[in-house]
């Protein structure tokens, strides 16, 4: 929540790695052009994935939103473009935003890690689900070779159940304690 309240390009880029359990190059490098707000995806090509394989992120309410908010320079094709709009934020801007929000032991690949934790221990979707959100392989080769689909809707509703955990309020772990009189 804290956050949401931070008014900059390196706030909302921070927003979307943690939406999309996206690497910090995916979403800085991230175009107009590879989001589609209606069909609510965000489609990054191979040449920009760890893998060199296309990948398609579900886009959740909270991203769309965000999406639907930021400016767009007619100079830049980047989401979130920086000083020269010919280029995206720098790779530092959201390590940066954390250090000067005083969080100097998170990272951004934290929230990638802490959305595949929470996946686990938190849901019941099966392990191959979290793995292709994170755009990591699934299966031997011969297994993928055989299974091409991406779960994208089994994706969508693990990335949904992921935006409401980050957006909600958190008071399942919350004890109310009495206050005791004292005689």
């Amino acid at each position: 929540h804290q956050l949401r309240l931070i008014e900059t390009l390196s706030a909302r880029a921070l927003e979307l790695a943690i939406f999309t359990a996206g690497r910090t190059g995916e979403v800085l490098g991230a175009r107009w052009d590879e989001i589609d707000l209606d069909a609510a995806l965000w489609t990054i090509p191979a040449d920009r994935m760890k893998a060199g394989r296309e990948h398609i992120v579900p886009l959740t309410a909270p991203a769309l939103a965000m999406l639907r908010e930021l400016p767009r320079l007619e100079a830049s094709p980047f989401v979130f473009p920086g000083g020269n709009p010919k280029k995206p934020l720098s790779n530092m801007a959201m390590s940066m935003l954390l250090r000067r929000m005083g969080h100097d032991d998170v990272t951004t690949h934290g929230f990638r890690s802490s959305f595949r934790t929470w996946a686990s221990e938190c849901t019941t979707f099966p392990r191959e689900i979290a793995e292709l959100a994170l755009a990591h392989q699934v299966g031997s080769d011969v297994e993928r070779s055989y299974n091409r689909t991406t779960l994208l809707e089994r994706r969508r509703a693990l990335a949904d159940a992921w935006a409401a955990f980050c957006s909600g309020p958190h008071t399942d772990n919350v004890v109310t304690l009495k206050s005791a009189v004292m005689a």
